[in-house]
């Protein structure tokens, strides 16, 4: 299985397959998280949430291929900003370093799930884009938290920092060009 990944503002047809299942990466974030209502509610719809990710110049839109077949999407924000203070233990809080990266939206199609593509595609992810980054998952959202504990204790070898705060969970750490 070749795993690869690619911007998605190079090509049409990549910026079309993630808006067609967008709306399939958002029913999957609603079950169990209560943190999703439906879009127009809170006033954002799908292509202006679609036209930020491809208008704004720290968001890198990418599509992730298995072979040539488009399977899933993620969403990296280039940060430069701070994240709030880590609590270390014992030792109190310090100021953490810079975030670089933030995995703001990572989706693998339902059909591709459990199959190693979402793993392999993080870890292509984080090698190409080196620097501190940051991910977050909803707590009530097993299953993303359990995928992204497991990547990234297996990316980092488990030299990561995690902490919960307001129902989220959020792992820190660095990456490393191949």
């Amino acid at each position: 299985m070749t795993v690869s990944v690619r911007d998605a503002r190079a090509t049409e047809g990549d910026r079309l397959w993630i808006q067609s299942v967008y709306r399939d990466y958002l029913d999957d974030l609603a079950p169990g998280t209560g943190t999703f209502p439906a879009l127009g509610e809170v006033g954002h719809r799908e292509p202006d949430q679609l036209f930020r990710w491809f208008g704004d110049p720290n968001s890198l839109p990418l599509v992730i291929l298995r072979s040539a077949e488009r399977v899933g999407f993620a969403l990296i924000v280039r940060c430069g900003t701070r994240s709030g203070p880590e609590r270390s233990s014992g030792a109190g809080s310090q100021p953490s370093a810079p975030i670089d990266y933030r995995m703001a939206e990572f989706f693998i199609t339902r059909a591709m799930r459990r199959l190693g593509i979402g793993a392999t595609a993080v870890r292509l992810i984080l090698s190409r884009f080196a620097g501190r980054w940051e991910i977050t998952e909803y707590l009530r959202n097993t299953n993303a938290v359990s995928f992204w504990r497991r990547v990234i204790a297996g990316y980092t070898h488990g030299n990561y920092r995690e902490r919960i705060v307001n129902g989220e969970v959020r792992q820190t750490f660095e990456s490393g060009a191949l």
